[in-house]
C-alpha cells in the first residue's frame, strides 16, 4: 500500500479532524507473556501508522501520540484503571494488539461524556495489499443487513463439518454491526471490519421470569492445538468437554478457573469479501461464521468475564460451519451460510 493509499484509508475510516488528539497504542511482551514474529511486526506497523498520522496531523491540525503498555496476556482482560484513564483523554485511539482490549475500549467510548472513538487491529503487512483495500461502503451495507437479520431472529441453527449441531437462542437480544466506520464519538470497531454479531440469550435473573431458560444447546466442536474437542452446551453454557489426553485436560482447567468463561457470548457473521483465512482472528472472523465464549456485556449481553475469544468456522478453517439458518417467530428460516460460505446475495 502506497503512502497516499494509507492516508486515504485513514481519512475514509477514521476521519481525524483539526484540533483532535489521536493516539496509536500497542501492547508489549513481558515475563511469561512471550513475544513472537507476528507481534514484532505489529509493533513495527504501529510506528508506521504513527508516522503516517503524524504527517497528516502536521498538515491538517491534529496532534498524534504513541504509547505502549504491558500486555495483559489474555484477550479482553480489563486494563488497569490508570491506562484506561489515559486512553479516555484522546478523541481517536488506534490500538495495535496482540491481545484484544476490545471490552475495555468499548466501555471507554460508551462512557458518559466520552470524547473517544477507537479501533482495534491485529495488523500484518500483507493486509496493506489485501483486506485493507476492501470497499468499505459495500462492507457497511452487508454488515447492517446482517445486524437487522440477527435482531429479528429468535434463534440460529448451525451444522458443522464434524457432523455436530448447535442451536443458539437469540431471543431478547439485539444485533450489532462492525461497518468499517470510526468517524463519530462513541464508536468502536475492529479493523479490518465487516461483521454482524449478537449476544445469545443467557437467561439472567432479570429476564428468566419472562423468557425462561436459554434454549442454546447442542455440541460446539473446537479445534485446539490440532485436536478436536466437543463442548457440550446447555442453557447457553459449556457444561462439559469431550476429549482425552493432556490438551483436553488443559482446556478443562482453563474453564474451571473462571465459571464465566463457559458462557456462549457471541454469534458473529463476517462479511468482508477481501478477508481471507490466515490464522489472524481479527481478519478470519470477517470471512464468515464465528462463535465466542466469555464476556458479552460489551454488546448488551449479561455476562462479565475475564476474557472474550472468537472461534472461527468459515470456509478453510479446521472445522467449518457448513450451514447456518436464522429462525424467526413465524417459523420462517433463512439459510445465511451454505457450504460454509456466506450467501452475499441475501444481503443486497
Amino acid at each position: 500500500m502506497l503512502l497516499e493509499e494509507r492516508i486515504k484509508m485513514i481519512k475514509d475510516v477514521f476521519a481525524p479532524k483539526s484540533g483532535e488528539k489521536v493516539l496509536v497504542t500497542y501492547d508489549t511482551p513481558h515475563g511469561n507473556v512471550k513475544d513472537n514474529d507476528q507481534w514484532k511486526e505489529a509493533r513495527e506497523i504501529a510506528h508506521d501508522w504513527y508516522n503516517t498520522l503524524k504527517k497528516m496531523g502536521d498538515s491538517e491540525g491534529f496532534t498524534v501520540d504513541i504509547f505502549s503498555y504491558k500486555s495483559p496476556g489474555l484477550d479482553n482482560t480489563q486494563l488497569p484503571q490508570e491506562i484506561s484513564d489515559k486512553l479516555s483523554k484522546y478523541n481517536l485511539v488506534i490500538t495495535m494488539m496482540e491481545y484484544s482490549i476490545s471490552s475495555t475500549m468499548i466501555q471507554i467510548v460508551r462512557a458518559k461524556n466520552s470524547i473517544t472513538r477507537a479501533a482495534g487491529l491485529h495488523p500484518e503487512k500483507r493486509m496493506d495489499d489485501g483486506v485493507f483495500k476492501a470497499d468499505y461502503s459495500e462492507v457497511k451495507k452487508y454488515a447492517i443487513a446482517i445486524k437487522k437479520m440477527l435482531t429479528k431472529a429468535i434463534g440460529a441453527e448451525i451444522n458443522f463439518s464434524t457432523g455436530d449441531f448447535l442451536f443458539i437462542d437469540l431471543r431478547n437480544r439485539i444485533g450489532f454491526s462492525d461497518e468499517g466506520d470510526c468517524t463519530k464519538t462513541g464508536q468502536y470497531i475492529n479493523f479490518p471490519s465487516g461483521e454482524g454479531f449478537i449476544a445469545p440469550y443467557e437467561a439472567f435473573n432479570d429476564e428468566i421470569k419472562e423468557y425462561g431458560a436459554s434454549k442454546t444447546e447442542g455440541i460446539w466442536p473446537v479445534s485446539y492445538k490440532g485436536e478436536i474437542l466437543k463442548y457440550i452446551v446447555k442453557n447457553n453454557k459449556i457444561t462439559s468437554i469431550d476429549g482425552e489426553g493432556p490438551i483436553a485436560d488443559e482446556v478443562r482447567r482453563f474453564y474451571s478457573e473462571n465459571e464465566s468463561r463457559k458462557n456462549v457470548a457471541e454469534l458473529g457473521i463476517g462479511c468482508n469479501p477481501k478477508a481471507i483465512i490466515t490464522g489472524n482472528v481479527l481478519e478470519d472472523e470477517k470471512v464468515g461464521l464465528h462463535i465466542a465464549y466469555g464476556t458479552s456485556i460489551h454488546f448488551k449481553g449479561k455476562v462479565a468475564s475475564d476474557t472474550h475469544l472468537d472461534i472461527v468456522y468459515a470456509k478453510g478453517c479446521p472445522i467449518e460451519g457448513t450451514s447456518l439458518k436464522l429462525v424467526y417467530e413465524d417459523s420462517e428460516k433463512i439459510e445465511l451460510i451454505t457450504d460454509s460460505k456466506l450467501n452475499y446475495d441475501l444481503l443486497k
